[in-house]
């Protein structure tokens, strides 16, 4: 019985040294994986932070309206391209169907691709401004002042739909009411 126990002493310290020689392994591996994950994790902070930097801030936006708005009033003859629309015929506010406006209008836009774009939306601009017309009364596009307000207020409501450039400006062709 001695010599098998002895055998079994003998393979016992042998698998001690073999389990404590697989710690140093597995601490090893896991300090190569958390050195991975914290690559990672750095190289996704540097990608996100490289990808903000080319977005334009607020500020950035800011200051490029201003300058194009400088330049306009610099040069304030300069009509750029213009895009015309389909005659509006439209009953005035108030008037029960008795006072109706007849507009055609062109709108001045700022580059090409707001030419394409308003093409493509062209609906929804026409949408609007009936809507815009359609709740002024004979009084408030009676005056040149009235006429005046109704231009930026077409300009700026459609300016809000536009995404590639804007409107700069909305001429009247043809304005007449009875």
């Amino acid at each position: 019985m001695a010599e098998q126990k002895a055998p079994e002493s003998a393979a016992a310290p042998a698998a001690a040294p073999s389990s404590s020689g697989g710690k140093p392994i597995l601490f090893i591996a896991l300090a190569i994986i958390n050195m991975l994950v914290v690559a990672g994790v750095g190289a996704m902070i540097y990608l996100n932070k490289k990808k903000q930097a080319a977005k334009p801030t607020i500020d950035q936006v800011i200051q490029g309206e201003a300058a194009e708005q400088k330049q306009e009033q610099e040069n304030p003859e300069f009509i750029g391209n213009l895009v015309p629309l389909d005659t509006f015929l439209v009953n005035l506010a108030g008037s029960r169907g008795q006072k109706l406006v007849k507009v055609d209008m062109e709108l001045e836009v700022s580059n090409d691709s707001v030419e394409k774009e308003i093409e493509a939306i062209k609906p929804k601009i026409r949408d609007i401004i009936i809507i815009i017309l359609s709740s002024k009364t004979y009084a408030e596009v009676a005056t040149e002042d009235g006429k005046n307000a109704l231009r930026n207020e077409i300009r700026d409501k459609v300016n809000l739909f536009l995404t590639k450039g804007r409107i700069k400006r909305v001429y009247f062709t043809e304005f007449i009411y009875n």
